[in-house]
């Protein structure tokens, strides 16, 4: 297995003002994998599914390549259920309803094919679920990407920290960054989370691109795809991470220059997320209308140095 991913599958109910989509697939896991799956295969998952995921798209997901040996199917729960309203702006929403349903039982152990897997997602789940997975994966894996919320910063902070001491790139947005260092200042946030471990820590700010910190001091800024519509921004994040994990993987090393390029690559896959409702658009879009948008995005990012 090249790359493992722990996270959720589940059904969603968005709604947008752009319309409404009843019990879609969801879950950070679906989306990770998906991504993923563009650039490196296998892709093992690791999650927990009830008596109501559709059959249908486990088999989209096996056509991709994604092993799905690790997922769990529960034979008397309902899958995780997540029902959300996004405001106007697109940029806040409500939680209308959560249901944890087969979340309680999420699978701690991983399937012998996993277990020398040199890369690992860990997706946003309860930091001491994440270690427990982690440690079961043996020699360490090459390069380990951790996601979290506001949440867990809160709830689990101690388990969370230590976590951070094992991963190499942390993915989080703005608010989060701030809420685990502290502080208003992303350059000082920065700072303040790489020295609790990673190496490389990404702060996502959705239409506003993401920032690219280093433990060295360095600073990277990619602008987001410039879109016209956006019907369902819940797994645009999750995309993202997906996509630069995936790349990596394919890459088989972790530098600045290869994480760079798994960022523009993961800034087009988000994109392209959001434009329908659930992962449909991550099933459908190819190879081509990938290339298109990366050239886009650098002419549109690229400037010379005018003469002095």
């Amino acid at each position: 297995m090249q790359l493992v991913v722990a996270g959720t599958m589940a059904l969603d109910t968005i709604e947008t003002p752009f319309g409404r989509a009843e019990r879609i697939v969801g879950g950070a896991a679906t989306y990770i994998a998906l991504a993923a799956s563009y650039y490196v295969r296998p892709v093992g998952i690791v999650s927990i599914i009830g008596t109501d995921f559709p059959a249908e798209m486990l088999l989209k997901l096996e056509e991709r390549g994604i092993d799905l040996t690790g997922v769990v199917r529960h034979l008397s729960k309902p899958s995780f259920f997540w029902a959300g309203r996004y405001h106007a702006d697109m940029q806040g929403r409500d939680t209308l309803e959560t249901q944890l349903n087969v979340l309680e039982d999420f699978p701690d152990t991983i399937p012998n094919s996993y277990k020398e897997a040199p890369f690992l997602l860990l997706g946003n789940l309860d930091p001491r679920l994440q270690k427990r997975i982690y440690e079961q994966i043996s020699p360490r894996p090459a390069v380990v990407l951790m996601d979290t919320m506001n949440f867990w910063i809160s709830g689990a902070r101690e388990a969370l920290e230590e976590m951070l001491g094992y991963v190499d790139i942390l993915s989080i947005n703005d608010e989060e960054a701030r809420q685990l260092a502290g502080d208003y200042s992303l350059r000082r946030c920065a700072r303040a989370i790489l020295a609790k471990g990673p190496a490389y820590l990404i702060v996502k700010k959705g239409e506003n691109g993401a920032l690219l910190f280093t433990k060295e001091g360095e600073t990277f800024f990619f602008p987001a795809y410039p879109l016209e519509d956006v019907f369902d921004p819940t797994g645009a994040g999750d995309t993202f991470a997906g996509a630069i994990m995936g790349y990596i993987a394919r890459e088989g090393v972790l530098t600045l220059d290869v994480l760079k390029e798994a960022i523009v690559q993961g800034t087009i896959l988000a994109g392209i997320c959001v434009e329908r409702f659930g992962p449909e658009a991550l099933l459908a879009v190819d190879e081509s209308e990938l290339q298109r948008r990366r050239e886009v995005l650098l002419r549109m990012s690229h400037f010379l140095r005018l003469p002095a």
